[in-house]
């Protein structure tokens, strides 16, 4: 984490660079998350939402709604809502409008790029299709199976 930090973040210039390199400090304090218990799993777990936080900021205003890396992030920090959040509300919410915002865009996608988008909007459609069954109706209550959420639990773009 230091070098990324201490080095990768303050030398890149902008853009791409700085929205990968906090999606993927936020990645990795993810991963500590799914992995630690109490007090541990919620620094990694306000660790990861602080860089996940300064990447969708980054990638607001310098990438386009269909570059891979702001759609890469987006599947990412919805399924980190979804799994470390227990906020299924909030993980569709973000996949989806990163998925309307690339949609409506999708005519500006480069050929280069398109292959690399479109298979992390099928990510982000598929992951919306499988979380929407766990939203409760008004007035329903949401019955969630103990134990790890992985299988299942979403995809996320590594």
């Amino acid at each position: 984490m230091s070098v990324i930090d201490e080095h990768l973040i303050p030398s890149s210039s902008a853009g791409e660079s700085t929205v990968f390199f906090y999606k993927m400090k936020g990645d990795y304090y993810r991963y500590l998350a799914e992995f630690k218990a109490g007090n541990e799993r919620k620094e990694a777990a306000d660790q990861s939402l602080k860089a996940y936080e300064k990447a969708i900021t980054a990638a607001e205003s310098d990438l386009s709604p269909t570059h891979p890396i702001r759609l890469g992030l987006a599947l990412n920090f919805s399924v980190f809502y979804y799994e470390i959040m227990n906020s299924p509300e909030k993980a569709c919410h973000l996949a989806k409008q990163a998925f309307d915002e690339a949609i409506s865009e999708l005519d500006t996608l480069s050929e280069e790029s398109y292959k690399d988008s479109t298979l992390i909007m099928q990510l982000l459609r598929d992951n919306l299709t499988l979380w929407t069954s766990d939203i409760p109706e008004d007035g329903e209550e949401v019955q969630k199976a103990d134990g790890p959420t992985r299988p299942g639990g979403g995809e996320d773009a590594e």
